[in-house]
């Protein structure tokens, strides 16, 4: 059984939409309101801000800017009055008067939102353009795992930081191999090469220091790699003592380099459970176990997902994050007739065009109404009717890379139907 309960990446997914979103809005004045809400800021206190913020408002020279911040704050007051107190981690508000359709469409459009984690700080603004970076901070993972891989050829230090791994240098040692060149004694040559050695990790420790503790704060660390070299770093004591306490792992690898980090992360089991890229991991190797039968637990396809869903076989439906596609609903306005497309989001804009001058194939009329939505909400929405789980993976990482060659969603199955 994977575990995945601890991180929701549905919710992390619509807040990075929603803030790519946001962050190319731009209001006319400044009339764009971001209201940041910590979770024990009492409401009453956070109403009564706004209407002494509706006050100065009203003294605006403007009289769209005025009437467009007025509108915003009446629509914010509104929403607050449904809260006895802030939710768990607090609440975050944009709002504003947003083009609908160029110039002169402003409509007055509310985001409201529950942050991952706690809100730490309370902020008004009323700007040209939504203030984001407090949202977006609550997305950042906090916890940097640092990783040492190390032979004496080569030694490699990389982070992981959530569902990100990431090789930071890979420092080459120069040490001659143990074979000992001609017409030196065998004792001389062992000595030569034990200084090389121990110049090597000296020059690793100080890269580990300057990496893990000057520009990162990690608290963590793996140390791994082939051989014993790595115990001789570890029990030589040449890291930082920050770091020497921070080891949390010590792990064989059949490689160094950039192969030794992702070999090291992916045996660091237990110890790295909680961590999203390896949770991510584990869920891609299980269905591409199961795709890879013949008659295996998994399907994948938007088509075979959907049905999957339909007929309840589906436990656990995985969508990379840059899958990129809607659903679109057309209803005719005079017969109710229904089409519904797939697409991607690039051409939304000509599938749309080529469906609202289309007939239908009822009634022959061309007035259409047209809902758009992402493929993930669309999903998520027919899963929760039928308890089918669904997870949101990087589409970055060396596993998310291999997932997207199915098309970028699949299903893992109860049972075949």
């Amino acid at each position: 059984m994977i575990n995945m309960s601890k991180y929701d990446s549905i919710q992390t997914y619509k807040i990075r939409r929603l803030l790519s979103d946001l962050g190319s809005k731009q209001g006319r004045g400044t009339e764009l309101i971001s209201l940041y809400i910590p979770p024990k800021k009492p409401i009453y206190d956070v109403i009564n801000n706004l209407r002494d913020e509706a006050g100065t408002a009203s003294n605006i020279k403007s009289d769209t800017t005025r009437n467009h911040v007025l509108d915003a704050l009446t629509r914010v007051t509104q929403r607050l009055k449904l809260y006895k107190n802030p939710p768990e981690n607090g609440l975050v508000i944009f709002c504003g008067a947003l083009p609908v359709s160029g110039p002169n469409t402003e409509t007055i459009q509310i985001y409201e939102i529950m942050p991952p984690k706690p809100i730490n700080t309370y902020l008004y603004r009323c700007d040209d353009h939504f203030h984001l970076d407090l949202l977006r901070e609550t997305l950042k993972e906090e916890e940097i795992i640092g990783i040492i891989s190390i032979d004496t050829s080569e030694a490699a230090l990389g982070e992981l930081v959530g569902s990100n791994l990431q090789v930071i240098e890979i420092l080459t040692s120069g040490i001659a191999g143990k074979h000992r060149q001609g017409g030196q004694s065998a004792r001389r040559f062992e000595r030569l090469r034990e200084n090389e050695v121990n110049g090597f990790f000296v020059r690793v420790a100080e890269h580990a220091q300057k990496a893990f503790i000057e520009e990162r704060n990690v608290k963590k660390l793996l140390l791994g790699g082939p051989g014993p070299t790595k115990d001789d770093f570890y029990k030589g004591n040449y890291l930082d003592y920050r770091l020497q306490k921070a080891i949390v792992s010590i792990i064989d690898t059949s490689y160094t380099g950039e192969e030794g980090i992702r070999e090291i992360v992916q045996k660091a089991g237990s110890t790295l459970q909680d961590i999203r890229l390896v949770q991510e991991d584990n869920l891609i190797d299980k269905f591409i176990s199961e795709a890879s039968k013949d008659y295996g637990l998994a399907t994948y396809g938007l088509q075979n997902v959907i049905d999957a869903i339909n007929n309840n076989s589906a436990d656990t439906i995985i969508i990379s994050e840059d899958l990129g596609m809607l659903h679109l609903t057309f209803v005719c306005r005079k017969c109710g007739n229904i089409v519904e497309k797939f697409i991607k989001k690039t051409d939304v804009f000509a599938v749309k065009a080529e469906q609202l001058s289309a007939p239908c194939s009822n009634c022959n009329s061309k007035d259409w109404d047209v809902k758009e939505e992402d493929v993930v909400d669309y999903l998520t929405d027919k899963a929760s009717v039928v308890g089918t789980k669904v997870e949101i993976v990087s589409g970055k990482s060396e596993h998310g890379q291999m997932f997207k060659s199915f098309g970028g969603i699949g299903a893992i199955l109860r049972f075949r139907s």
